[in-house]
């Protein structure tokens, strides 16, 4: 018995039998949001927290490790809990807003985060998108916490004490609470915000309501305990107490809003109306179910069915809902540009730097009705702010660079995406493009050069000039593509179409790459192309040299040629990970990600470089992008504390996993296509919301047989190192025929290549 044993662990050891994994029907119970929370300022592995709360929700909720106002909220070494958190945080680097925190005591009152924080362990803690649960070791209490889009239910197991106690820290930069005995309830308000100035009539209101008569009540400013029910300060809380038997369990159901106390309410009794905490966890559970099961995938090991569901979960929050129901059931929002409450839809919390690329197609091909109401929301965004958004947390942040709100409006549209005001949305994409806007990541920092010269010089005092322009070239050929498919006059788009081209003028030919350029048309010198910052955002020029996402052909006959542009290519993977951090003053956690990669000076824990491996589809060598793809899911990502290589950044990283998971990826939104790389299970069914489905099979898939021999497309072979989103909307099926070694024919004849600006018909 003791050989057979040792025999099944061989052979389950050797991956036979890690591919028998067949469909799931229960995806939710596969994700681990953990992962990706084991992370620091110095060194990301996600920056996530595990997030409980359903999709695209008005709030999460997350376990808190961190002091008050820390970024780091959650980390996965950490030891000591401090709150239950509502959180809004899109990443520790933005940090939170209209924060507020619940935590259960016993013993001694104990209110102040570092008093009231207690011991736990991973051992003794239950992580689900729909439910989180932890024993807190110094309490003797176990708290669960169960979500809704607005709501949440905790439920908390205390001991034999008369002396249990709730907190709630409201937090500081002003807030507000008041305690209602008879009705076992707290209402409060925060103004926590970190990201610039304080927007007008910021304020998450909250409502508590408990299921057990209070024997104290009290509130607190800072560390000082007072006996007032009703107190206003810069740091408010409150604390309720009662007498508890040994496992008796206190239910506390909690909602907010950002319009009133009266909509908190009402989002409340909407929301959690008279379930019990059981009843909310199954719907919570049941809507996570029903959102993933639009992807199916099966034939793959236990490690990547987790980590593709997690990947997937993570996909599903930014931007989330900023909106909310009114008493007529009427959509209606706070706006962060007015302070009025406004009618209609708002979302919040996402930077399109990062999600231009490959969120926002994903959700346009999975889950378009959402992002109809996303581009309903930019539609206020810009009536009300004057701006479209790049980065909102919420409203207009001052951080990253581009012009990419043109990216996201157009790919929408030219998806498919219908029954919303286009025509404001194309007056605001054309304003965003002529114009600097109130601040440098609002409109074009850098437009009256760029328009004038066709890029941002090096030589003005404009930060990240590189970047800038290749990223407004892009932007401005998306604008374009829009402008055609809504029919607008040549007189009016040509222009766009004419810019597109901008990245032309940064192109150095001694190096092959882009290089900053002067004011009077001399290139910047000294110039390393190692050298991260300065011209470039949060990369260098061997990662931003790839980034003309509408022109690969142009970019690769300025390289020399298609084969040059392979071997170009292959450099990024060949060279050591040596870097420049000069501009920086110091190693930003970005360059430390390449540099203990081992995968030379490709970066794939930021965004610049995510889509350069797919580019090989462009230069007639797709086994090599079917190479790399399956390299990078393999190595870099992982359903683990440490699962990714850089910050997962509001689902863009995550979404780069799925897509490639499914065998392809967007590599230039506002397009039609999809550049092919080679899919990593036997099988995959897309269910798309009109109905159809896409179902991907990949019969003889494995870690060995990552190559792609052959693919029929609806039973006809298919040529193409792309396919179309038309295509897949009308319903297809896949048939990828897998091999251990490379076809390095297939794809390499220039008619199969993907579309590029300058090769178009």
């Amino acid at each position: 018995m003791k050989k057979l044993f040792i025999a099944l662990l061989s052979f389950a050891a050797t991956g036979s039998f890690a591919q028998q994994v067949g469909k799931i029907t229960d995806p939710i119970e596969w994700i681990n949001p953990l992962m990706g929370s084991q992370s620091k300022p110095s060194l990301s592995n996600g920056n996530t927290y595990p997030a409980v709360g359903v999709p695209w929700g008005m709030n999460m909720w997350t376990p808190q490790t961190g002091k008050m106002g820390d970024g780091w909220a959650y980390t996965y070494d950490a030891d000591k809990i401090r709150g239950f958190k509502q959180t809004h945080q899109p990443s520790p680097w933005m940090n939170d807003y209209g924060a507020f925190a619940i935590m259960p005591v016993t013993g001694k009152l104990k209110f102040a985060d570092d008093d009231r924080a207690s011991w736990f362990s991973h051992k003794a803690e239950v992580s689900k998108p729909y439910y989180y649960s932890v024993y807190l070791a110094d309490a003797d209490v176990t708290t669960e916490l169960t979500p809704t889009e607005r709501a949440a239910q905790f439920r908390f197991t205390f001991p034999k004490t008369d002396s249990s106690f709730v907190v709630v820290d409201a937090q500081n930069k002003g807030s507000y609470i008041k305690i209602f005995p008879k009705e076992r309830k707290i209402i409060g308000y925060t103004t926590k915000y970190a990201r610039g100035p304080l927007p007008k009539n910021f304020k998450n209101y909250f409502v508590i309501y408990f299921d057990k008569d209070f024997t104290l009540a009290k509130t607190w400013s800072g560390k000082t305990l007072g006996n007032d029910l009703e107190l206003t300060s810069d740091h408010t809380g409150a604390v309720i107490g009662f007498k508890t038997t040994k496992g008796e369990k206190v239910t506390a159901k909690t909602a907010s809003s950002f319009i009133s106390f009266e909509q908190a309410e009402l989002n409340l009794k909407r929301e959690l109306a008279g379930d019990s905490f059981d009843a909310t966890k199954a719907k919570a559970k049941a809507v996570w179910n029903k959102t993933l099961s639009k992807i199916a995938v099966e034939g793959g090991s236990i490690d990547q069915m987790r980590t593709f569901y997690s990947c997937l979960y993570r996909t599903l929050f930014f931007p989330n809902k900023l909106y909310e129901l009114d008493a007529k059931n009427q959509i209606v929002h706070w706006s962060p540009y007015t302070g009025e409450i406004k009618p209609g839809y708002m979302f919040a919390g996402t930077g399109f730097w990062d999600t231009f690329r490959a969120l926002y197609p994903f959700l346009n091909l999975v889950y378009p009705s959402i992002n109809k109401e996303m581009q309903e929301g930019l539609i206020n965004d810009y009536k009300e702010g004057g701006w479209l958004p790049e980065w909102s947390s919420p409203g207009y942040a001052n951080i990253m660079v581009g012009n990419n709100s043109a990216s996201v409006v157009s790919d929408a549209y030219i998806k498919g995406l219908r029954g919303y005001d286009i025509n404001t949305l194309w007056e605001a994409l054309k304003h965003g493009a002529n114009n600097e806007g109130p601040i440098e990541a609002v409109g074009r920092n850098g437009v009256k050069y760029y328009n004038e010269l066709g890029y941002v010089p090096f030589d003005v005092k404009v930060n990240e000039n590189a970047a800038k322009t290749l990223e407004y070239s892009y932007d401005d050929f998306t604008i374009y593509q829009l402008g055609r498919a809504l029919k607008k006059p040549a007189s009016e788009i040509e222009v766009f179409k004419k810019r597109a081209m901008n990245y032309k003028n940064l192109f150095d030919p001694s190096s092959g790459l882009m290089r900053g350029k002067n004011q009077d048309g001399t290139f910047q010198s000294p110039f390393s192309p190692f050298k991260w910052g300065g011209a470039f955002t949060e990369g260098n020029s061997w990662h931003y040299s790839w980034s003309v996402f509408q022109d690969v052909d142009g970019l690769a006959k300025l390289m020399g040629g298609h084969e040059k542009f392979v071997t170009k290519l292959d450099s990024v993977f060949s060279m050591p990970p040596v870097f420049d951090e000069s501009a920086y003053g110091g190693v930003i956690h970005e360059i430390r990600e390449m540099q203990i990669a081992n995968m030379g000076q490709y970066a794939h824990g930021n965004q610049p470089i995510q889509h350069m491996i797919y580019l090989y589809n462009f230069g007639g060598a797709p086994y090599k992008t079917q190479y790399w793809v399956r390299e990078t899911m393999d190595r870099m990502y992982k359903a683990t504390p440490d699962g990714y290589c850089g910050d997962e950044d509001n689902g863009q990283t995550s979404a780069w996993y799925v897509f490639s998971a499914m065998g392809f990826y967007p590599v230039t939104p506002a397009t039609d296509q999809y550049v092919l790389g080679a899919p990593l299970f036997k099988k995959v069914t897309l269910t798309l919301e009109n109905g159809k489905t896409v179902v991907i099979n990949a019969a003889a898939n494995s870690n060995e047989n990552r190559y792609v021999q052959s693919l029929q497309m609806d039973g006809k072979a298919y040529s193409k190192n792309w396919i179309s989103h038309s295509g897949l909307q009308k319903g297809a099926v896949l048939n990828f025929n897998m091999s251990a070694t490379p076809n390095k024919t297939r794809g390499s004849n220039p008619v199969d290549f993907p579309y590029s600006l300058s090769t178009e018909k």
